[in-house]
């Protein structure tokens, strides 16, 4: 529709106007103006949209850039990032097997033989053999398995054990296959057994950015709000630092007071030692320490004065130089007005706290009481503390006289490690040796050890579905039959679970009670004293001596159960007795207690002896898992190893085991994990603490900063070569404690 012919001067202005409007009202916001002179046209939009593909932004508002808001959220992963795919490597775990024994996991057990004859069929028509190794299979034929055939019909025979029949149809494929059956299905059962052969990967529609083209299409100075939340936060502080001067004179005034507050608050994390994570990082993946530390970083943002602040163990996952940031940050809340209240083993920590409260003597119920108050000098000088010995060098943990040789052969070697930050590294961890990963905080050791070297031999070794890192190639785990990771998980999510069951404690004494002559005249088995099953247990709490109150918008409660009071089993039961104790008195024992009671029967005592091993003497025999922290769990996962027969061919894998210890208890650790050594076992062991450090055979410290700053491997060697190597900050913390160490024992000597 032409609408106005006009000569452009400067008396028409309001011409224009009125047919600018007139044209937008009949064309739905879209204008053309053309030239006459040189017929060139130009296109105009109300809405902003693009004249050739119709997209437009509406208007631009905060909520657009929320991937928590429907507003600004990608709509095919709603906001998440990431979709569930079925993972080719997953459905075909093992190329060496062929297709008739079982190469396509998911259809290799089904009772239906509609699968088998139909791959029977396939392999026809495309001349091949159901009986040739998957791997050998031409490439072309790999992909009609998976992504189906396409146009072209397949000529199918299909036998129900009555009459045979053909069928001329297209094949859809294994993947296209699980992914209808997994849409369709409204079996939980079902989609439990397909997810098996998921993996999480980036939603191919916002590239894992999670938010609407919309918003991804609004950038400043060429990047868009993901890939600036997507930067490390060091990478991040550099580009707002640099962003003034991208920027002209009218948007300088618009950005100063934002650039100020986020500046403020970026600044704020990197001084509580987080400038290795992006702002980005999902908070499913931070460990405690570092939820802990953004908290506070946000605490002191906010300025505000006569605050008693508590922190329990802000050090957890903090190399030393970013503990010395952490210091620093604490006592800029204490000159601001406030008290801080730090729960904490942490030497540097103790010896720069103005006032230390020394708890103790011991653990559980040998603790309790307040060994030693005052300044850490005053500490120090207390005979009854504990604390205070290992501060004044009177205790200390002993550095090797010696570290462990090594055959250049029997080393496990990883090449082309990629994984998060990893930049394309060769790692050699030496077999038969207590092996030490450092860095700073985000440097790449849980990349290294747990996404690649724990996954890749867990799925080599014992055929977990976990995907591990990327990597070129492997060896040396052929040396090694067993892969053994000790984490901080839970060891049981109900109150049922206990340490006595998880390593196994609690068979032989239900064994050694069903064997007493009261329990023989009464005919009780072994099950009889199981607090799992029917029979001797309380009904009325089901054997866990806590009956739950499901509380609606709130935690659940649990509460002692009336009618066994807490001893988890019924009258009848508890009548059977050994030394005057029954099998719940036992439970309601301390380790300690338990080993002393029961030093005349080895199968039992033996079990509890590695608890006591492991410095948990103090805790119950049947104490609940859902009371046990992080730490004390991974120690009893660890007592569990160590009461199973010792191959000498394990790779035992730790992540900070030293999390909420004492010096004492890190001493006590150590020397079952260097026992684990001498029986020809390999541990690999992710630490910050020093002292763990200077006790290992060898070091791979990675570095040399965090984020994209990280993934490479700064130094390896002995703690001696690591002290000496200039560019590492794990040796310059490490060459003054060696130092230490070595004048201390020298002096005690002479």
């Amino acid at each position: 529709v032409v609408v106005d012919r006009i000569v452009v001067r400067h008396d028409v202005k309001d011409r224009i106007a009125d047919s600018i409007e007139t044209a937008l009202e009949l064309s739905d916001g879209l204008l053309i103006t053309e030239n006459a002179t040189d017929s060139s046209r130009n296109t105009f939009s109300e809405k902003f949209a693009c004249p050739v593909s119709g997209f437009s932004i509406e208007e631009i508002e905060p909520r657009l850039f929320s991937f928590n808001n429907p507003f600004g959220a990608c709509p095919t992963c709603d906001g998440l990032g990431t979709q569930k795919y079925f993972d080719p490597a997953l459905v075909v775990p093992n190329e060496k097997l062929n297709l008739n024994s079982g190469a396509v996991a998911p259809w290799a057990f089904s009772s239906s033989r509609y699968y088998l004859q139909t791959l029977k069929s396939l392999c026809k028509q495309y001349k091949t053999s159901v009986d040739t190794p998957y791997t050998n299979l031409p490439d072309t034929f790999k992909k009609i398995i998976l992504y189906g055939s396409g146009n072209e019909p397949v000529k199918m025979v299909y036998d129900d054990g009555q009459r045979q029949y053909t069928t001329n149809k297209t094949f859809e494929g294994v993947l296209p296959n699980l992914k209808r059956r997994y849409h369709e299905t409204d079996s939980n059962r079902i989609k439990d057994e397909l997810s098996k052969y998921q993996t999480t990967l980036h939603c191919e529609a916002c590239s894992g950015f999670r938010l609407k083209p919309a918003a991804l299409a609004v950038k400043i100075a060429d990047k868009t709000i993901s890939q600036i939340t997507d930067m490390a936060i060091t990478d991040t502080v550099t580009w707002f630092e640099n962003l003034n001067g991208k920027l002209n004179k009218k948007q300088q005034e618009i950005a100063e007071r934002i650039l100020k507050e986020i500046n403020e608050r970026l600044g704020f994390l990197k001084n509580v030692g987080l400038d290795y994570l992006s702002l980005s990082r999902n908070a499913g993946t931070l460990s405690g320490g570092e939820s802990q530390r953004i908290r506070l970083a946000s605490q002191i943002g906010s300025g505000l004065t006569g605050v008693l602040y508590v922190l329990d163990e802000p050090s957890i996952g903090l190399h030393q130089r970013d503990n010395d940031r952490l210091l620093t940050t604490l006592n800029r809340l204490k000159e601001l007005g406030n008290t801080v209240i730090v729960v904490e083993h942490d030497e540097d920590a103790i010896r720069s706290a103005d006032f230390v409260v020394d708890m103790g003597p011991k653990a559980g119920v040998h603790g309790g009481q307040i060994v030693a108050s005052g300044t850490p000098e005053e500490v120090m000088l207390s005979s009854s503390s504990l604390t205070g010995m290992y501060l004044n060098g009177t205790l200390e943990i002993p550095t090797p006289d010696a570290r462990r040789k090594f055959k250049k052969a029997n080393q496990l070697f990883i090449e082309g490690a990629t994984a998060n930050n990893l930049q394309n590294i060769d790692a050699s961890i030496p077999l038969g040796t207590f092996t030490c990963i450092t860095g700073v905080s985000g440097g790449g050791k849980s990349s290294l050890i747990i996404e690649t070297v724990w996954k890749l031999a867990a799925k080599i070794l014992h055929g977990a579905r976990d995907q591990p890192g990327p990597y070129k190639s492997v060896k040396g785990l052929e040396l090694l039959d067993k892969v053994v990771d000790i984490n901080q998980s839970p060891i049981g999510r109900t109150p049922r679970s206990n340490p006595a069951t998880y390593t196994g404690a609690f068979t032989p004494i239900r064994d050694w009670f069903s064997g007493l002559p009261e329990s023989k005249i009464r005919g009780y088995s072994p099950g009889r004293f199981s607090f799992n099953v029917k029979g001797g247990r309380c009904e009325s709490c089901q054997g866990d001596g806590v009956i739950k109150i499901e509380m609606h918008f709130l935690p659940d409660v649990y509460v002692e159960c009336d009618l066994c009071k807490g001893k988890r089993y019924n009258r009848e039961t508890l009548e059977v007795r050994y030394r005057n104790n029954s099998i719940a008195d036992i439970l309601d024992m301390t380790v300690d207690e338990g080993t002393q009671f029961f030093k005349a029967v080895p199968s039992i005592r033996e079990k509890l002896l590695t608890l006591q091993q492991v410095g948990l003497g103090y805790i119950k025999v049947g104490q609940s898992a859902t009371t046990l922290s992080g730490g004390e769990a991974q120690r009893v996962k660890l007592a569990k190893e160590l009461s199973r027969k010792a191959t000498g061919k394990t790779l035992y894998i730790l992540d900070e085991p030293t999390t909420g210890l004492h010096f004492d208890d890190i001493k006590k650790l150590l020397e079952v994990l260097h026992r684990l050594v001498m029986h020809g076992n390999t541990v690999v062991v992710i630490e910050h603490n020093l002292e763990v450090i200077k006790t290992a055979d060898w070091i791979i410290d990675l570095g040399p900063n965090g984020g994209t700053g990280g993934g490479q491997i700064v130094a390896t060697g002995t703690p001696e070569e690591i002290s000496k190597n200039k560019s590492s900050y794990t040796g310059h913390y490490l060459k003054s404690l060696l130092e230490n160490s070595r004048r201390r024992q020298n002096y005690s000597n002479n």
